[in-house]
Parts: structure tokens; sequence; C-alpha cells
């Protein structure tokens, strides 16, 4: 493919990766049509035009279909093959097309039911009957048939959208000679991915601002090596070409936790901390998060505690601590839960914390689950506050998950920011399967972290490496002296989780330091030369630090990459799946770093990487980059 549009020396050499936040520019309506205003033109990389430079940010208010009565339109399935081999359909039976239908629970039997289902390890392709509360046969389609089945999406007249997402601003190339450290957090978060697919299920293109590439490429599990030392995670990285910029190279970074297995895990003290609000009605809100309880309340044991707080106009404890073999008292607490009133989301994550607090496990899962659309309107309601508030109650030991739901009014830039400095993880639930995702085949990950303040930092070697820049991570970035501050906060990584980082490079052999017969320029710029014989082919070493999880002081390990030439189509199945997954979330935020890249050359890139997938959800990403071609104007 034809080369990147790349900024030039002059424009890398500003930092783009630094810790001062890059000015903003004019938005663009549609991350595939026409910015409504256009930036200026900026220096090229040798040897390569000018580009314009693409800010990412949020699109205009969109409207948002809904479940109802109006017109059916053709599409393809609600949820791409949810419910496919290797994952329960859980949801109330006959959907479109035969798949997942989401429904509200409608009593403590059918609650039951799922649990008793997903304890007793009955076949996955089982469906349950919200009427009767039991276990139907469902479909034997293999994942890839089930991913390509067609269905019929309903709709009705749209209702204003008042979603909030954090403004991106993309990063662009540095110049490894001037500027030769990238210092970044890790991020497991995957609610960016499962937020994509819900626009696209609907038939809209998500806005720029919801894309977070760097969660899209973390929400699918890799085949990285396991730890088989103290450590509680290995490291595993390649180096290869770049499908979309034949110049150009990749860096693939990724971190493979230790697993911990159920017996393992030990005694979990749990509180669920819901928002019973008004605007937690909708089928996909409050319903949505009592099935995902009860999913979870199938894998909780006699050793674990559980509480559940709610919170609307005013806050109440619905549950005390109960033991997790309790399944009967835990489902009747979880289907009396009801929506109503305003939200109080402050005075709610008091007393969640006051519950975990009362019962800490030392040594134990200490964690609250906060389920909601973030639409906090009574008390604390400023991010910064509410931020501060999630950050003292992190010092307790209290980790915290939030689980975000529902459609029109998300406020994910919250979310992301509670979790994050909650020391937890944000995930989205669209769907049953997602919830079945996040609360059942993650649960380890989701509940047990094995390692906190994980950070980053890449030193380049400007002899090897021209330019470079990260993709994605962009509320991620950290100072570089914030690598060595044990007092800096950085993102968590939980038991089984792996972690993706991908580098786009401009090697200094391709940086126009030599001509067509490969005689060096005159006039040209001169490569850097290393400062040390023994360093000589080195192009990076990897520097991480991490925490253990009841530490305060972080541990170092570092790592050295040397570029062997590898081509693009000798890398790994997932180094190619990732940086098609990359490619995706690019041409989905516009990015000016795409060049000519098409979706039908990023469906040729994932299709040619899907591997086994047993639970289908690498089929389920070639369908959404389909069903994105179909959607684009």
């Amino acid at each position: 493919m034809p080369g990147l549009d790349n900024t030039g020396p002059a424009d890398i050499a500003a930092d783009p990766f630094g810790s001062e936040p890059a000015e903003e520019s004019a938005p663009f309506d549609d991350p595939f049509g026409e910015p409504t205003a256009e930036p200026a033109a900026e220096p090229a990389l040798p040897g390569e035009p000018a580009m314009v430079p693409q800010p990412v940010v949020a699109a205009p208010p969109m409207e948002m279909p809904v479940p109802g009565d109006g017109p059916v339109q053709p599409g393809l399935a609600a949820n791409f093959g949810r419910g496919m081999a290797g994952g329960p359909d859980l949801g109330s039976g006959e959907g479109p097309g035969g798949g997942l239908a989401l429904g509200p629970v409608h009593d403590r039997l059918a609650l039951k039911a799922r649990v008793e289902h997903l304890r007793t390890g009955e076949d996955l392709g089982n469906q349950l009957s919200e009427a009767e509360g039991e276990l139907q046969p469902g479909s034997e389609s293999s994942a890839q048939e089930s991913a390509q089945d067609a269905i019929r999406t309903e709709t009705r007249p749209l209702r204003p959208n008042d979603e909030e997402y954090e403004k991106i601003i993309e990063k662009d190339f540095s110049l490894a000679e001037r500027q030769p450290l990238s210092t970044f957090s890790v991020d497991v978060d995957s609610a960016s991915y499962a937020n994509v697919r819900r626009f696209l299920t609907r038939g809209q293109l998500p806005p720029a601002a919801a894309v977070r590439i760097e969660e899209m490429v973390n929400y699918f599990p890799y085949d990285y090596a396991p730890p088989t030392g103290k450590d509680p995670f290995a490291v595993d990285m390649e180096v290869a070409g770049c499908p979309w910029n034949a110049n150009h190279r990749l860096v693939q970074i990724g971190i493979k936790g230790k697993e911990i297995s159920r017996e393992e895990r030990g005694a979990s003290n749990l509180v669920f901390l819901i928002d019973t609000s008004g605007s937690m009605r909708d089928d996909n809100k409050l319903p949505l998060v009592k099935e995902a309880m009860a999913m979870l309340v199938g894998q909780l044991t006699e050793d674990d505690r559980v509480a559940i707080v709610t919170y609307a106009s005013s806050t109440g404890v619905q549950l005390e601590p109960t033991c997790g073999d309790e399944t009967e008292k835990i489902l009747t607490a979880i289907d009396e839960l009801r929506a109503g009133g305003s939200t109080h989301g402050s005075a709610g994550i008091q007393l969640a914390y006051e519950q975990a607090a009362k019962h800490f496990v030392k040594g134990g899962v200490n964690r609250v689950i906060l389920a909601t659309d973030g639409d906090l309107n009574v008390g604390i309601t400023d991010d910064d506050q509410l931020v501060e508030l999630i950050k003292e109650k992190a010092e307790t030991g209290v980790f915290l998950t939030v689980l975000g739901v529902g459609t029109g009014n998300l406020k994910d830039s919250k979310l992301e920011k509670l979790a994050d400095k909650g020391n937890g993880a944000y995930a989205y639930l669209d769907d049953e399967r997602e919830a079945h995702r996040v609360m059942v085949e993650e649960m380890s990950g989701s509940l047990i972290t094995i390692a906190k303040d994980v950070k980053l930092q890449v030193e380049f070697n400007p002899a090897e490496v021209y330019g470079y820049r990260l993709i994605g991570y962009e509320n991620r970035m950290l100072a570089a002296r914030d690598f060595d501050d044990d007092k800096k906060d950085a993102g968590e990584i939980g038991a089984g989780h792996t972690v993706t980082a991908i580098y786009e490079i401009l090697p200094a052999r391709a940086a126009g330091f030599v001509g067509p017969n490969g005689q060096p320029l005159k006039y040209g710029p001169k490569p850097a030369v290393a400062a040390d014989d023994e360093v000589v082919g080195e192009m990076l070493t990897l520097s991480l630090r991490y925490k253990d999880p009841e530490a305060d002081e972080s541990k170092l390990l570092q790592f050295v990459v040397r570029d062997e030439g590898k081509q693009y189509g000798e890398a790994s199945e997932d180094y190619r799946f990732a940086s098609a997954v990359a490619a995706f979330g690019m041409m989905l935020r516009g990015s000016p770093h795409c060049g000519d890249l098409t979706l039908s050359a990023v469906e040729e890139l994932a299709s040619g990487a899907v591997g086994d997938d047993l639970r289908g959800y690498r089929t389920e990403l070639v369908e959404m980059v389909r069903r994105t071609r179909q959607l684009r104007p």
C-alpha cells in the first residue's frame, strides 16, 4: 500500500508524546467525511509529502435507534453472531434470526436457572426460556456461520443522544534522536470495543472520540507465553512489516498475566454498587445489570461474601454481606431491584466502600463493582471531585470495577476516569453475551489484580529508529520522569489478562538518508551513531515497572529488541490480527496515518489472521468491518 503521510523532523521534535496537552484543533463532523475546518499543513518526514493533521474529537450529538415497533431494517445479527459456539445464549430465547434476544429478568426462578446452568457446566449452546425457567437447545452452527447470519433490526422514532466522551488528540511521530523515551501506563479496559460494536449493531458509525484503539486491541486474548518465573507476567515482543506502509515497521509489545484458577483465587469480598435511578429503567440498563450479577453469583463459593448497595435519590443496603453459596437469598435481592428517582452517586460510593471496609479480607479480593450509565445528577457530580473521592477510597486496598450500560446518555468519559483512579477496569455491557464474557469468562482478570501501577518506558536507539508513534493510549501517556516515581498512579493487570501495545516505526534507513541507489546523500540528514558498539543493532529497550498488589515499592524489568527484518506475512497470527484491529480503529477515527488504507484491506488483513477462533471473537471483528463498509458514506 502507498506510504503514510507523516510529519517532519521539525514537528516531531516538538514532543507530540510529551506531558503537555496538544492544542485543540477544529472539529471534524464525520470520521469518514470532510472536516468542517481544515488545519494548516505540516512539513513531512524526509522523502514523504506533507500532511494535514486531523485531531480526533467527539462527533456532534447523534440520534440512536431503540427497540420498538418501527420499520424493519435488514442488517447483520444484532450481536454479530453473539451467543456463538463456545458461549451460552442466555437471552429470552427467540431472538431475531434465532440469535440472542435481550429481555429483562422476570423472576427469581429465571435467575436461579441461569446460575445453575453456569454452575453445572451444561452445554453452553443452550438457551434459557424466561417464561418457564428452563434450558432449551440452541443453535449448533459454528462460530463462523453464526457470525455471518443475517437478521432484521427493529427501530422506532429516534431520540436525542446525550452521551459524553473524552476528546482524543492523536499523537504524531516523535524524533528518536531528540526524544528517545516514550512512557505510558498499561490499559486493560475493554469498554470501547463493546461500545463501538453497539453503534455498528444499531446501524451507526461511532463518534471518533468513542474509539480508543488500545481498548479495541486489548479486547481480544492473544496466545502470548505465560510467565514461568516469580514475576506475575511475561513479556513477548515482535517486530515485522507494517501493513499500511511498506517503508515502516511495527513493534508489538505483549504482556501475559499469570492465570489464577477458581480454586486458587482465595476469598472474595464483593460489593455491588447498583445505580437504580430512573435513567436505568431501559432493558439494556438495570435488567441487563441484574443478568450480569446473576452470572457472577454462579461463580461464587462459601468463601466469598457479596453485598448489594443501591443508589438513586437516596442510598441503601439492598443486601447485607452474605455468603456466596446462599444463592436463593442473593438472587431474591437481585430480583427485587427496581429503577426510579434521581442519581446520588457519590453517596452510593461512600456507602459501598464502607461496606467493603467492614468485611475486608486481608490477602483476598476486595472490590466494589459499580454498574451505571454514569448519569450522576445529585451530590458530587463534578468529574474531578468524583475522581478524587475514588482515589481516596482506592488507597484503602478496595479496588473498583466499572460496568457501563445503556444507550443515549452513557457518560463514558466519567466511567473511564473512575475505573482508572479506582485501581480497576472499565467494561461496557452491550448485551448478555458481553456480560458473560466479563463476569464469567474473565472473572479472574476482572476481580483479581496481580500487579498494580504498571508502567512501560521504551528507549529507542536513534541509530536504528528515526521516528516512532504509539498507536492509541493517548490518555495513558506519562512524562518520562513519572516512570521512576512510585507515587505516580498507573494501570493494573488482572489474572490471565493480556495487554498489547503497538508502535509504528520509521526506520533510520528509510528516513531519506540515502539515495535510490543506496549511496549517502551529500546534503541529506546524517543518521545517528550508536554510542556503544555493544548496542549496535538494538532497536529499543523496554523497561517495565510494577508493584505487587499490596506493595508500595515497584520492581523493574528490562528487555532488548532487535529488528531481524521479518516481513508482515512472516509475522505471527496474533501480530497480524492485532495490527488489523489497530488499522480498523484508525479508520473509524479518521486517523491521518491511514494513508490509502481501505476497509476492504482491513477486512482482508483480519480475515487472514482469524485462526481457530473458538469463541468467535475474531470472526465478529471481521463482520464489524464489513458492517462499517455498508455504513460508510
